[in-house]
């Protein structure tokens, strides 16, 4: 399977970033996977860069010696090596990755079925807080506040988002299962897309109900 360099990531923000610093806009990277490319955006944060970036779950929990030969594992950017997840680790730690997203990106079953030749995408709603909550949270990588932070505090800064959960506010909230370990099961998935490299996994993290805009949305 040809890979793809982790140089047609970093040397693309690095433009992005000069360019950034010339016209002054406000620069957001979505799907950080390497090494470089959090290492630039560290060093543009410093020279005061208004810079914020995003990873996905699977790739601060998987590494490239952990692939299969399954459609799951198809994603852009692919998932890098172990010095990359460990700077991608680091990165959420120390700030310079401001935030995690779903990177969801669902698939039929057809263009998943061919193994690491398949479409890029996979689903990510279901699984990215019960997978960062019991591989980051439990194993004392990052404490809980900080994954609420990173999944939804700094996202709502970035993007002028009212999610403040006090009295008196309209509820736009989550209530999950901390306690009861569960089994990752793609056929329970609300999404049409079932592809995920999370198939089997056990985790804790369950959703038992969503509020949007005050209302009941979900509730298992």
């Amino acid at each position: 399977i040809p890979g793809i360099s982790s140089e047609s990531e970093w040397k693309q923000i690095e433009r992005d970033i000069r360019l950034a610093k010339e016209t002054g806009c406000a620069y957001h990277v979505c799907h950080v996977s390497s090494k470089g490319s959090v290492d630039a955006i560290r060093k543009a944060k410093a020279e005061g860069v208004d810079i914020t970036a995003e990873t996905g779950p699977h790739y601060l929990v998987f590494n490239d010696l952990m692939l299969r030969e399954d459609g799951g594992f198809k994603m852009n950017p692919p998932i890098r090596s172990e010095e990359d997840r460990l700077a991608l680790l680091e990165g959420i730690k120390d700030g310079t990755l401001d935030m995690i997203a779903t990177d969801h990106a669902p698939h039929s079953e057809e263009e998943k079925s061919k193994g690491l030749l398949s479409l890029n995408g996979i689903v990510g709603i279901e699984t990215a807080f019960p997978v960062l909550y019991t591989d980051l949270v439990k194993t004392g990588e990052i404490t809980l506040e900080k994954l609420v932070e990173l999944m939804s505090v700094n996202p709502s800064k970035r993007f002028g988002l009212d999610i403040a959960i006090e009295e008196g506010k309209t509820a736009n909230l989550s209530i999950m299962d901390l306690q009861t370990e569960y089994m990752v099961n793609p056929n329970e998935f609300y999404s049409k897309g079932k592809s995920t490299p999370f198939k089997g996994k056990k985790v804790y993290g369950k959703c038992l109900m969503n509020f949007t805009n005050g209302k009941i949305v979900y509730k298992k």
